[in-house]
């Protein structure tokens, strides 16, 4: 290997490791000052506008995944390990499934992470946030399905598309 490629792979590598602790800084910046509105049947977590990076190049996963990381682990509703595992598996879901979903057009990249999170946040939600497991019925965790999926898809309608359109209009596409 001769060494103007060692050097070039060690940029891609720096560059990867930079965009990504950004990435994770920015949505955990954009998350815990807004605590009361972001953890809860209805979320609206600024940071998860993030989740359309994903569209554009599997390389932004780990930075997002990172960050939906930290933002759980500090979360000061302290729901506990399992927001904090399964929370952060939702978000590498959606990741890895918005790629290849918004191959065709950037726009369908919003998808995934609407359903990956209402099914897996809204399906637990209902759990940790009622005083007894089995008091909570089938007809709770729908809803709370359904309010994840719903203020997830608002937040991503809203701010989500637009960032989509200019990420595409300013050419960072190719930066991503």
């Amino acid at each position: 290997m001769t060494e103007n490629t060692q050097l070039s792979k060690n940029r891609r590598r720096v560059r990867f490791v930079v965009y990504n602790g950004i990435i994770a800084a920015l949505y955990v910046v954009l998350t815990l000052p807004f605590a009361q509105i972001a953890y809860g049947p209805l979320q609206v977590r600024l940071a998860e506008v993030m989740t359309v990076l994903p569209a554009f190049s599997l390389l932004t996963v780990p930075g997002v995944t990172l960050g939906c990381f930290l933002a759980n682990l500090f979360n000061p509703n302290n729901l506990g390990p399992i927001d904090i595992i399964f929370g952060t598996l939702a978000t590498l879901i959606a990741g890895f499934l918005s790629y290849p979903i918004a191959k065709p057009n950037k726009m369908l990249g919003i998808i995934p992470p609407v359903v990956v999170n209402g099914l897996i946040v809204g399906g637990y939600l209902p759990f940790l946030l009622t005083d007894s497991a089995s008091s909570v019925t089938a007809a709770m965790v729908g809803i709370s399905m359904l309010e994840v999926a719903g203020s997830e898809a608002a937040l991503l309608v809203i701010l989500g598309l637009p960032l989509i359109l200019l990420i595409k209009k300013t050419k960072l596409e190719e930066k991503l």
